[in-house]
């Protein structure tokens, strides 16, 4: 028994190395579906493969893939629900869609195998709007990632333009833009209102790319895509730029860096939560997440209050101060009971709570692109998140302010500020949609057109019948007499 629980436990591991360190930590589920074989239109040829292969990265870098090829409506909405089923609580949840797709009305609609689109009332019966995977995406996991290789020429699309007539400006070119929602990016194979090239490949120019990057250790999804789009507009020769929208507030690791080798018998490792070794000005070495990190600590950790200290573990569970930041709010938490501390956890503090021992200080610019990530969280667009303490952001948070009746400081970035924005939970600046949307569920969505009455022709109204007199006769009038007259 003794040797059998031994043999597991070093098999266990021995998978831990194997498997990417995002596997072991976190749920990250996916979606793949690859549609070539088009009854009714166009076949796509690469479609099948793009989708095998992107299943397998996938698979390799830790996800609990669903997928399916050449799937018709049914057999769509089927693997959709698996998909679904699978997502509650995840941390990471991936959407790849290869095949054609269209636009109509300002939505996206991904095309089944069995699609047959004959007018514009079609569409909703016939293909599977995007916004109905997102929606779903959104509300169960942490973050969401939509990869559509779907803007390819599709004939379907254009038989039905012309079928509209004057109306066909309803069935766009390529795909509409997404407005995405907090914590979700969607990445589009061309720049929206533009058609993909089909590639002479195995894959199509998208896929080849992705496959190529998205396994890469260390590099977060913006930095893949980036590779991403130079790889695509190298193959293509500018004619096919990839695209993408994102609200994304943190970084995400498709294949997390190595771990660093384990120290050396003559050098202890540092205790959990310690800094990296300063340099000769006392500071971390120069890092754009590291000093955004840095700067949302800094506003926190002299709250005392467990829940704005939980920002800083949800915004950075495996950050520098995650193992500090859990034992000061162990403490906080068991000071409000007003009881003592679990000894197990807090063995090395003193009964006291001491003050957060000192960090690097505070850079301008990491502060900044902590706030602006901050306001856009919470709806209240800050422009770019790129530390740049502009226009934009000045109005952003000064509209936070006046929503939310916290007395912040407006004018420049400051820790306090942070700290205000950091505090809420959920939206506050409502979505702004352009003209001719409306918002619904967070995103602006073109408005419903509104219905032509019908005008009815009515019969026109009789015209009372006058009396008439006797054939022969008129009333004659005289005097104050009345009479018959003869004619």
């Amino acid at each position: 028994m003794r040797c059998g629980l031994v043999f597991l436990m070093l098999l266990s591991a021995v998978l831990a190395t194997w498997l990417p360190a995002a596997a072991q930590a976190e749920k990250r589920v996916a979606l793949v579906i690859g549609n070539g074989a088009y009854q009714n239109t166009t076949e796509i040829k690469s479609t099948k493969s793009d989708a095998a292969d992107m299943a397998a990265a996938l698979t390799r870098l830790g996800f609990d893939v669903v997928d399916g090829g050449d799937l018709d409506k049914r057999a769509m909405e089927r693997t959709m629900r698996a998909f679904t089923q699978k997502l509650s609580h995840a941390d990471v949840a991936l959407f790849y869609f290869a095949g054609h797709a269209l636009q109509s009305g300002g939505q996206n609609f991904l095309m089944p195998v069995d699609a047959r689109l004959r007018s514009e009332g079609d569409v909703d019966f016939e293909a599977l709007p995007l916004a109905l995977v997102l929606r779903q995406m959104e509300r169960e996991a942490k973050t969401s990632i939509v990869l559509l290789d779907a803007c390819r020429d599709n004939p379907l699309a254009r038989s039905l333009a012309r079928s509209l007539g004057t109306r066909s400006s309803l069935i766009g070119q390529g795909l509409a833009e997404v407005r995405a929602g907090v914590g979700t990016l969607v990445g589009f194979s061309t720049q929206p209102g533009n058609i993909a090239l089909e590639g002479v490949g195995r894959n199509s120019p998208y896929a080849t790319a992705l496959l190529k990057h998205m396994e890469t250790p260390g590099k977060d999804v913006g930095g893949v895509l980036v590779a991403v789009r130079n790889d695509v507009l190298q193959a293509t020769a500018g004619k096919q730029v990839p695209w993408e929208f994102t609200a994304l507030t943190d970084e995400v690791f498709l294949h997390p860096a190595a771990a660093p080798p384990a120290p050396s018998a003559t050098r202890p490792a540092p205790p959990t939560g310690a800094l990296p070794a300063p340099t000769a000005r006392g500071e971390l070495p120069p890092d754009d997440d590291k000093e955004m990190e840095i700067a949302f600590w800094n506003a926190v950790k002299n709250s005392r209050s467990p829940t704005m200290l939980a920002t800083y573990l949800d915004r950075f569970p495996r950050g520098t101060f995650a193992g500090l930041a859990r034992v000061m709010i162990e403490q906080l938490k068991a000071e409000a009971a007003g009881a003592a501390p679990a000894p197990s956890k807090l063995a090395s503090l003193p009964t006291r709570l001491p003050d957060a021992p000192p960090t690097p200080g505070t850079s301008p610019q990491g502060l900044a692109r902590a706030l602006q990530t901050e306001l856009k969280r919470v709806g209240c667009e800050p422009g770019s998140l790129d530390g740049n303490w502009g226009a934009k952001s000045r109005q952003a948070l000064e509209k936070f302010q006046r929503l939310s009746k916290l007395s912040v400081p407006t004018g420049e970035p400051s820790e306090a500020a942070l700290q205000g924005v950091a505090g809420q939970l959920g939206r506050i600046c409502p979505t702004e949609c352009d003209k001719g949307e409306t918002e619904v569920n967070g995103t602006c969505v073109a408005k419903p057109r509104p219905e032509r009455k019908k005008t009815v022709n009515r019969p026109a109204r009789q015209n009372a019948e006058q009396p008439t007199t006797s054939p022969g006769f008129r009333v004659c009038v005289g005097g104050r007499a009345l009479g018959l007259c003869t004619n």
